[in-house]
């Protein structure tokens, strides 16, 4: 059984609710029907009623069962502009900003759906940028407690592939830190262990990637990881954590021997955080395009409820995944 197959099967067990806003997107219809037909998510459309089924029926999907809430009539609007004004008015938000913007941004109603608790989770990107995502997000939800930083991963799961959990691993962050520092990174790391094991379920071992291992370069960027790590180990004094590894070093047992011979996490690593959003972005999509590997996400770590990211490269089945993968965070939550 593949690690989607799996996280399925979770999802399914105790069944959430998860908003799609992405109603114009023809990806977004045809994961919509899959999911309900997999008993996977109840789910909650939003946009005008006639146009989606109208797009299901040139799809040839079937919608039954979903949920669709339009913003121009459902009765929750006056509720939740309340909810919007009453969270952002020291931000200068009004209740006439309010309602127009829940109007016409289906992505900041469908986080005010999470925020009312009308929904369990939201999924969008496929036609939007990150930041369209992530704002309303941050803005409505906030960040969980304890969390000084929002960051952005990628479930790979790597047919035939003999690393990692079984082919599974954790990149991070692939999708919304440019240049963390080294505080950052750290943080980045805590966050991905907890996400691992929420959602592999396996203990996180921990690889602080550079293009060096253990002092082979010298560079102010090997420096950063090398602090990263040094704070990660002080911080977060459980986690199985070691850098600076170059990537083979950090996956391959007999390379692993030759260049990082004391280290407990070379050669072992299922957990890559990568130093900047460069190599963890281009990471990510070549592991994906070349080594035909399942990437789900960009997954947002840190806020308070679950709402996720996707590519605007994605397909229909990346979409059905991340759902699923969001439900069992929102079981977890």
């Amino acid at each position: 059984m593949s690690y989607i197959d799996i996280i399925k099967d979770k999802a399914r067990s105790d069944k959430k609710t998860i908003v799609l806003p992405e109603t114009t997107d023809k990806r977004t219809l045809i994961a919509a029907s899959h999911i309900m037909a997999e008993g996977i998510a109840n789910i909650i459309l939003v946009g005008n009623e006639e146009k989606i089924m109208d797009g299901a029926g040139w799809l040839e999907v079937e919608l039954e069962g979903a949920t669709i809430i339009d913003p121009e009539t459902t009765d929750k609007l006056d509720e939740y502009t309340e909810l919007l004004y009453e969270t952002r008015k020291a931000k200068g938000m009004t209740p006439e900003k309010a309602r127009e913007i829940l109007k016409g941004d289906y992505l900041t109603f469908g986080v005010m759906m999470v925020k009312a608790n009308d929904a369990d989770g939201m999924v969008a990107g496929a036609c939007h940028a990150t930041a369209d995502t992530l704002r309303p997000a941050l803005q409505i939800l906030k960040t969980a407690p304890g969390v000084k930083l929002v960051s952005g991963f990628f479930l790979m799961d790597v047919p035939d592939c003999e690393f990692g959990d079984g082919g599974t691993f954790l990149f991070a962050d692939c999708g919304l830190n440019q240049d963390p520092t080294a505080e950052e990174l750290a943080a980045i790391a805590d966050s991905s262990a907890k996400s691992f094991k929420q959602l592999v379920g396996s203990k996180p071992i921990i690889a602080m990637l550079s293009h060096s291992t253990k002092g082979s370069a010298k560079h102010a960027l090997v420096d950063k990881v090398v602090e990263a790590t040094a704070i990660a180990r002080e911080k977060y004094p459980h986690l199985a954590l070691d850098g600076e590894l170059q990537a083979d070093a950090a996956l391959v047992p007999q390379v692993a021997k030759s260049k990082a011979p004391e280290s407990e996490v070379a050669g072992k690593a299922n957990v890559l955080i990568f130093p900047n959003l460069d190599c963890g972005n281009i990471g990510y999509k070549l592991v994906q395009r070349l080594a035909k590997a399942e990437a789900y996400g960009p997954m947002l770590q840190g806020i308070s409820k679950p709402v996720n990211d996707l590519s605007r490269g994605c397909s229909w089945q990346d979409i059905v995944g991340v759902v699923a993968l969001t439900a069992v965070q929102a079981q977890l939550a």
